[in-house]
């Protein structure tokens, strides 16, 4: 009878506790799916936003995915194992979700190397000095840390030079994560907050490593420090040289990490000095000379009708002072000549605008560049000297041009 009674015993403890352990793992779940997802959006306002910006930050690094799984492959007998980060590894916190938004997959980007004209110099420097190392180490071991990429490039020069799109067109070809960082990004209304998504902009670069963080218009966030400054400017300057070169710039060998901050600026006099000292290689890109502008004038007609008798030659000599920008506005005015001579001869004809034959708008001629004051050449002088910066760093470098007639023979 004892026995029995026992085993009645154990039996009936069992079953409490199995009911138990049923009824903590129910309550665990109840609290898990409904409780904590319910006070969660009741304690933190911010989290259907959060949310929704990790979704979004996912799917965009989704993107880009196929891109590094192939770098990895091109690396694989170069890099060691344990130091390769697949994609579907990566854990982000919600300020680096933020800054997953601006990461740029390379196809997003129509713009190579190929289409920029008149920077031939500068592209060969930019790509044995920053996209091969950082894509390529392997072939600069030899040379240790010396020949390892800059942490910093500056494209500076006057506005509409094709600063931007030489910052494209890298984004494009050199097979790095490119993280497009906007003022926007970096400002938040916590106090504190903005230091943080700083922080979160190099450990996302670390985590996709190659990277590369482009900054357009530089000055307007790394500006001079001055006494009157915002304290919260000042601490996210501060934040971003710490990170950019600081105790944990590099590891343990003292090679740096494989991210490079891109900036473009037309106010190098307005950027800190010690954001100046982070950017070793400086990359002047001024206005454009005779055979630049030739070759920018190629590309910007491009497959655009052009009349037998025009003369891409004379238009080159005679735009000097005149910025990529400038010639691409004065192309897109020029093939509007001889559309608004078609339109108009069409309506005095009394036809139907519905009937337009775009084979009878004959091609561009070299006239339709200039004025119609008594045939005079509009002339464009070059800008004007800005912070400090004298005429002459404005000026076309080459003296012939300084005798070029102003009036169609």
């Amino acid at each position: 009878m004892s026995d029995n009674k026992r085993l009645r015993d154990l039996g009936a403890g069992l079953t409490s506790g199995m009911l138990l352990a049923a009824g903590a793992l129910t309550a665990y779940l109840l609290l898990k799916d409904v409780v904590a997802p319910y006070f969660a959006r009741v304690v933190d306002p911010d989290h259907e936003k959060n949310e929704a910006t990790r979704k979004r930050a996912q799917a965009n690094l989704q993107r880009i995915r196929k891109k590094i799984a192939e770098n990895s492959a091109n690396d694989a007998a170069n890099t060691d194992a344990s130091q390769k980060t697949s994609v579907e590894d990566l854990i982000l916190n919600e300020y680096e979700n933020q800054v997953a938004l601006e990461v740029v997959a390379p196809e997003d980007i129509p713009v190579g190397f190929d289409d920029i004209g008149g920077l031939e110099e500068i592209i060969e420097e930019v790509k044995e000095a920053i996209i091969y190392p950082l894509t390529m180490p392997h072939l600069y071991q030899h040379g240790g840390s010396l020949l390892a990429a800059p942490s910093g490039v500056l494209l500076y020069g006057p506005p509409g030079c094709g600063k931007t799109m030489l910052a494209k067109a890298v984004a494009h070809e050199s097979g790095a994560s490119f993280i497009n960082l906007h003022i926007s990004t970096l400002t938040e209304k916590w106090y504190g907050d903005s230091n943080k998504l700083v922080r979160a902009v190099f450990s996302l670069a670390r985590k996709l490593e190659p990277a590369i963080i482009f900054i357009d218009e530089i000055d307007a966030v790394l500006g001079q420090r001055h006494n009157g400054e915002h304290e919260a400017s000042g601490m996210v300057k501060a934040e971003f040289m710490t990170l950019w070169d600081g105790l944990t710039s590099s590891n343990a060998a003292g090679v740096p990490a494989r991210i490079v901050v891109l900036g473009a600026t037309n106010r190098i006099n307005a950027i800190d000095e010690a954001i100046l000292r982070r950017m070793p290689k400086k990359f002047p890109v001024s206005l454009p000379g005779t055979e630049q502008r030739r070759r920018i004038l190629e590309l910007i007609l491009g497959n655009t009708k052009r009349d037998p008798d025009f003369d891409v030659e004379y238009i080159a000599k005679v735009t000097a002072g005149m910025s990529g920008s400038d010639l691409k506005e004065a192309c897109r005015d020029a093939a509007m000549v001889p559309m608004r001579e078609y339109i108009r001869q069409h309506r005095a004809s009394g036809a139907s605008m519905s009937r337009v034959a775009p084979e009878g708008v004959r091609g561009i001629r070299t006239d339709d560049f200039f004025g119609r004051r008594g045939g005079q050449v509009l002339h464009v002088p070059p800008p004007a000297a800005t912070n400090g910066q004298s005429e002459s760093e404005w000026r076309d470098v080459e003296e012939l041009e300084e005798d070029i007639v102003t009036t169609l023979s």
